[in-house]
């Protein structure tokens, strides 16, 4: 059984890790702030510029550009995988690293066809990761993992997608014989959705994917725009803007639902932490009792004795 004094140490390690834990909260929920900022803004960029794309695809006809053509049977695919640098945000990271351990592995059943893999030709899976959690992750797997950033700071961020945007469409656009080339490129991040909620999400961002506007006329028949240059011109500069728009938003959500599962986090830890040091503290107040008692009761019995 604990002591008094076990119990005072335990109670006084309680309350450290409770201001611990209730600072971080607060550096969370101000952090949280700019970073929900940074994603919503974001947003309303993204969508426009997809509106865009799409009125110049309505009014074009038929377009063909090399980010938007499938390369058919699929014999490489590259996962790049948006986890956080730091933990203490609750499942935030494992749930994702988690999904996308299943999501690899059911690429691995399938051959090039996208069938069921039974004696065709596997595909080629590869990895790439931001974050170190993601690192440490795959590090520990048999997945060939061709490069992995951390440390990314808000200010090296744009700079960071360009990069990587960069990279992408260098592989996509390689030979087929090219053992480096990308058939098809997926992102795994966490989509936020409210303080409460972010959600696992795999998207293909290549080949990228580009459907006419419901309300524009097809073939430029009618259109309510004349383009200078071409819209095909035009694409040749709005899709690898697209692209850099596309990844640019996985990196910002991602940010926001750190933010905000950490903030969660902590002040789960933060309630749990005073829950405990109110039932130690009611734990000490009964042994003092008990021994105050006790000795209460050896001073009586000692006086009847004299």
């Amino acid at each position: 059984m604990a002591t008094l004094r076990d119990i005072r140490t335990r109670i006084a390690s309680v309350k450290s890790t409770k201001q611990i834990t209730n600072a971080m909260k607060m550096v969370s929920a101000a952090k949280l702030r700019r970073a929900t900022e940074a994603a919503m803004s974001a947003r309303p960029w993204q969508e426009t510029l997809t509106a865009t794309l799409q009125r110049v695809a309505s009014g074009s006809g038929e377009i063909e550009h090399p980010l938007l053509e499938s390369h058919g049977s699929v014999k490489s695919v590259l996962l790049v995988v948006v986890s956080t640098d730091r933990g203490l945000c609750g499942g935030f990271n494992g749930t994702l690293l988690r999904q996308a351990d299943v999501w690899l592995k059911a690429q691995q059943a399938m051959d090039v066809s996208g069938a069921v893999h039974a004696d065709g030709k596997v595909r080629a899976l590869r990895v790439r990761t931001f974050g170190k959690k993601a690192r440490e992750f795959f590090k520990a797997r048999s997945y060939t993992v061709e490069g992995s950033r951390i440390e990314i700071t808000p200010a090296g961020l744009s700079a960071e997608v360009q990069a990587l945007s960069d990279v992408l469409v260098a592989g996509f656009s390689l030979p087929a014989d090219d053992a480096g080339r990308y058939d098809e490129v997926y992102v795994a991040y966490n989509q936020f959705k409210n303080t409460l909620t972010q959600i696992p999400t795999f998207v293909r961002v290549l080949p990228l994917s580009i459907d006419a506007a419901a309300d524009a006329p097809a073939g430029g028949s009618g259109a309510d725009y004349v383009y200078e240059p071409k819209g095909a011109a035009i694409l040749n500069t709005l899709l690898p803007l697209y692209l850099r728009t596309l990844l640019l938003q996985c990196f910002l959500e991602t940010g926001a639902g750190e933010q905000a599962a950490r903030m969660t986090a902590m002040d789960n830890a933060t309630r749990n932490a005073s829950d405990l040091i109110k039932s130690l503290t009611l734990d000490y107040n009964r042994g003092r009792q008990a021994a105050i008692t006790k000795e209460l009761i050896e001073i009586v019995s000692g006086a009847e004795a004299l």
